[in-house]
């Protein structure tokens, strides 16, 4: 008796179905059991050709001006840092050379009113605004950043209190502040890293409270709170990574307001005691040559403007970066 024939069509791979592109009887045909695809070896390279291409294009979004503000900070810091490995002259040897000298190779900017070495000067000039510049607003990001993230996460009657307490801090003059703590303390590094740390927690504060408010509204962050999971853990893992970009973008502006903070303060008299340099300081002793010799005053002018312009415009890029990703996502 002859079998009946077979229901199912005879198997003919060189048959392509109407309707189903060949392409994807392809992934169909590599594709596991269980409805799993796998990555083939093309998909493989192009997710690492995306991530290689990932470090170079933000580079080039930052922009070429940036790269050259990092470096000219990272240059001051460096030169500061082996200031007494270099082969630089004494910054407080008094006589040790002709008074208002011009600019030459035994002196590359020449020489002050007292005949101290104006390069050797600037370079170790630069380890007081720098030490200033960076440990005052370390201790705002530290303080003013915990405040601001306890309550922008919590609201409620702390925020209340510690935003009360912020604007009443931004509206005292910062100026009045520091000539009051330091006239009252007395002069020295200390007081005026001190003071001006005390002046950068307000801003700082401001900056990660807001950015804390907006993200604690974000999905992953109520999925975490659906979750069960702790608050501490909430602020330290989903919260802080967010914010920190934006904190630090505007620490490097806050950095250059504290260095001409200080600068002010040595203009006045009111820094770090003589014969230390300092960068404001050789401002004010300079400004009573300026008619004789203006280039004793001009050096340290220089020097304090083109680092506080590269931290501003690091910083601005560094913002401009993070909103741009953050627009992005």
């Amino acid at each position: 008796m002859p079998e009946p024939p077979s229901s199912r069509p005879p198997s003919r791979p060189d048959v392509v179905p109407a309707g189903i592109p060949s392409t994807s009887l392809g992934v169909m045909a590599g594709a596991p059991a269980g409805g799993e695809v796998l990555e083939g070896p093309a998909d493989v390279q192009l997710g690492e050709a995306k991530t290689a291409r990932a470090p170079s294009a933000a580079i080039r979004r930052l922009g070429f001006a940036f790269w050259i503000s990092v470096g000219w900070v990272a240059l001051v810091i460096l030169l500061a840092v082996l200031a007494n490995l270099l082969p630089l002259d004494d910054p407080n040897g008094i006589g040790s050379s002709l008074p208002k000298q011009s600019p030459s190779l035994q002196h590359l900017l020449g020489t002050d009113s007292l005949g101290r070495d104006i390069f050797s000067r600037i370079i170790f000039g630069a380890r007081v605004s720098l030490i200033v510049g960076f440990t005052s607003i370390f201790i705002g990001m530290v303080v003013g950043g915990t405040l601001g993230l306890i309550a922008g996460f919590y609201r409620g009657p702390l925020d209340a209190i510690f935003d009360g307490a912020s604007t009443v801090a931004l509206a005292f003059p910062a100026l009045v502040f520091l000539l009051a703590i330091v006239a009252a303390v007395g002069q020295s590094l200390f007081t005026v890293v001190v003071s001006i740390g005390i002046l950068s927690i307000a801003p700082l504060f401001r900056i990660v409270r807001a950015n804390t408010i907006v993200y604690a509204q974000r999905e992953f962050v109520l999925a975490a709170r659906a979750l069960g999971a702790r608050r501490i853990r909430i602020m330290a893992r989903e919260i802080l990574p967010n914010v920190l970009p934006t904190a630090l973008s505007f620490a490097l502006v806050a950095v250059a307001i504290a260095i001409v903070a200080e600068g002010a303060l040595a203009f006045l008299g009111l820094s770090v005691r003589p014969p230390t340099p300092t960068w404001g300081g050789m401002i004010s002793e300079g400004r009573t040559s300026l008619e004789q010799d203006a280039l004793i005053c001009l050096w340290p002018s220089l020097a304090l403007f083109f680092t506080v312009l590269a931290l501003n415009f690091a910083g601005d890029r560094l913002r401009s970066f993070f909103e741009i990703r953050e627009g992005g996502l």
